[in-house]
């Protein structure tokens, strides 16, 4: 069955054109990856799907009867006065509804009025009963604990489900939007990279919610480990086009390569027989106007006509600009990095205690652990920007470190892109300009404040400082968290090529199993190391 769709669908916004002529229709029960580079135009589809933007004339889309969807953007707008648990609870305001009008109704059993009167008391009860049957479908009186359950298992801790809207962060608040949502339950989620924040447990969660969601789901997302665990189709936005595919995102991209050869070899084929075809007719009409032959001239006008009528192949594109990304680095001190017997606690709280670790030059190490688990602590304990109660951290004397924050607050919003590479790097407007075109920045693009930069274009200013800063011992605090799939496999290689040290904090599995040699594992306040990637470290805890 279909539930939305999509025909002929050309979108223009401002001045530039996001798709043409797109069509694509969207069947109940699918679990859909979309993907895309970054302004490819997967936002905009969705919200052309919500209605917030109109296509041009010509495009329409259809929706089947009373379909309902659900939208999850990538801020969602919520009350912040409200805690993250009265927030989540507010998010299927029927339940709230049916409950009154049960209450309302169950009071009206004890109107004389209604149970003296043999049909007000049957359309009472009647009524009573189908209020029953909803209220309890929705989730009843265990509505509050099926609303802390999802929370929880999302990621939220217990003491943040009681802080208000306004002190959390970014990610948690995305947390609660979807909460809301899958409480609803509508017959289409359309989810904008919901993924993004979320600690292992929580993919985890997502993933098998996705799959197990009865109804349909669209899913924007750069997780490469979550669109082959959890979807059934991708569809891929590309220069204004999609397509579809029937499969997991690792069987697309290789299926998505042998049909790019397949048109190159088809493309030159081609391009071989017309040049052979535009040599014949330039011949023959040649011929026809020497000789005066007018066989010769039809023969050139019959040829032209089947050149004109052939359907072209068109040329494959297979080198569309990526981002450079070149770490430098050098060699440097043999131990790269010593934790010795440290402890952290805030307030009652205990992060760490009795840690020990050392890190040596050359390696790739991740480290995971649940959000709230001391990730980001131990990072700002490793840059000296947060002290630890016991113990010691030993940096090697010839280690220089650069790093990358998972929020961006290394940046100042109120400078402006061209600046903040050119005090960094030293170097002038014009070879500043360079550089940042290299990391896909537009013209446009570097006068602008950084504040104004979406959060892909922040993380590839961030990854630009990082380079310029000549470091040979990278902290990176999810550097892949906004950066589509492209600018993610660059990374993938430069980390792969760079000869310094690397400790990476990530939840993405798929760059995890690409980048590092072994794990460091936040487990009750303790480090635990696994050899190999997260995919190993999964095959071991079973």
């Amino acid at each position: 069955m279909i539930q939305i769709q999509l025909s002929n669908i050309t979108l223009v916004l401002g001045a530039r054109r996001i798709f043409e002529n797109l069509n694509w229709e969207i069947h109940n029960g699918q679990k859909i990856g979309l993907i895309g580079a970054n302004g490819a135009g997967k936002s905009s589809l969705f919200k052309l799907i919500e209605g917030e933007h109109s296509p041009e004339m010509g495009g329409n889309i259809t929706r089947a009867r009373l379909i309902t969807t659900g939208y999850l953007s990538q801020q969602p707008e919520l009350d912040s006065s409200l805690t993250a648990f009265d927030a989540a609870l507010a998010g299927n305001p029927r339940v709230a509804e049916v409950h009154a009008e049960l209450e309302r109704v169950e009071s009206s059993l004890s109107d004389p009025e209604v149970y003296g009167n043999e049909k007000k008391l049957e359309r009472a009860l009647e009524q009573q009963h189908k209020l029953i049957d909803e209220y309890y479908s929705l989730g009843g009186d265990s509505y509050p604990a099926r609303v802390r359950e999802l929370l929880l298992g999302l990621g939220l801790t217990e003491t943040e489900l009681i802080k208000p809207m306004s002190v959390l962060s970014g990610g948690q608040k995305k947390l609660i939007g979807l909460a809301r949502l899958l409480l609803v339950h509508p017959d289409v989620l359309l989810l904008d990279e919901p993924d993004n924040h979320l600690d292992l447990p929580g993919k985890m969660y997502l993933e098998k919610f996705i799959r197990e969601y009865e109804g349909t789901v669209v899913i924007i997302s750069h997780d490469r480990y979550l669109l082959d665990a959890a979807v059934t189709h991708i569809a891929e936005l590309e220069d204004g086009k999609l397509t579809l595919f029937e499969g997991d995102y690792t069987s697309y991209m290789a299926d998505k390569e042998m049909r790019l050869a397949r048109q190159e070899e088809m493309f030159r084929a081609q391009q071989q027989t017309v040049k052979r075809l535009e040599a014949a007719i330039k011949r023959l009409a040649i011929w026809g106007k020497v000789y005066d032959n007018e066989d010769l001239a039809r023969k050139s006008k019959s040829m032209q006509k089947r050149l004109d009528k052939m359907d072209k192949v068109e040329k494959p594109v297979t080198d569309r600009k990526r981002m450079e990304l070149r770490l430098s680095g050098w060699r440097g001190s043999n131990k790269v990095l010593e934790f010795v017997n440290l402890a952290k606690s805030f307030g009652t709280k205990k992060i760490f205690s009795n840690v020990n670790e050392t890190i040596w030059h050359g390696e790739r190490v991740g480290l995971i652990g649940p959000n709230g688990a001391g990730k980001s602590v131990m990072l700002r304990m490793i840059l000296g920007r947060e002290l630890p109660d016991v113990g010691e951290i030993k940096i090697g004397p010839s280690v220089s470190v650069g790093y990358y924050a998972q929020e961006h607050e290394t940046l100042d919003f109120s400078q402006t892109v061209l600046d903040s590479v050119r005090y960094a790097g030293e170097m002038s407007e014009s070879r500043a300009t360079a550089f940042l075109l290299r990391y896909l920045f537009t013209y446009k693009q570097v006068s602008q404040k950084i504040g104004e930069l979406s959060g892909g274009e922040r993380s590839r200013l961030q990854l630009a400082l990082v380079v310029l800063s000549g470091a040979n011992f990278l902290l990176l605090d999810e550097p892949t968290n906004n950066l589509d799939i492209a600018s993610a496999e660059v990374l993938e290689q430069a980390l792969e090529d760079f000869e310094g040290t690397v400790l990476v904090i990530s939840h993405d599995r798929y760059f995890l199993d690409r980048t590092v040699e072994r794990l460091l594992v936040i487990e009750n306040g303790q480090l635990v190391g696994y050899l190999g990637g997260y995919s190993d470290y999964l095959e071991k805890k079973g």
